[in-house]
């Protein structure tokens, strides 16, 4: 059953630009992972700052590979988390 993630992330206006090129970065590599089916990343409409992403994966191990990627370890752990004020992750199983 493929697995999904939808994250919601919040930095100061002032990091906007460092975590959106960092998300757009993640955007190009995560779809040469075997098990990654998408990967959007969105910029809140009227809130700096403010980004959605929704991730698919074929499964929950998929996603665990994802984390264990290169490029997650350096892009999100290394760039994007560090500047985050808010974040939300939610995790679902498609229907």
């Amino acid at each position: 059953m493929a697995f999904a993630v939808v994250a919601h992330y919040r930095c100061a206006p002032a990091d906007e630009a460092t975590v959106r090129a960092a998300l757009l970065k993640m955007r190009d590599l995560t779809p040469t992972e075997p098990a990654n089916l998408a990967y959007e990343v969105h910029a809140e409409v009227d809130q700096p700052g403010s980004f959605v992403l929704y991730e698919q994966y074929t499964d929950r191990a998929g996603f665990e590979a994802h984390k264990a990627a290169d490029h997650f370890a350096e892009l999100i752990v290394g760039c994007v988390l560090p500047l985050l004020t808010e974040r939300t992750v939610t995790f679902a199983e498609v229907l």
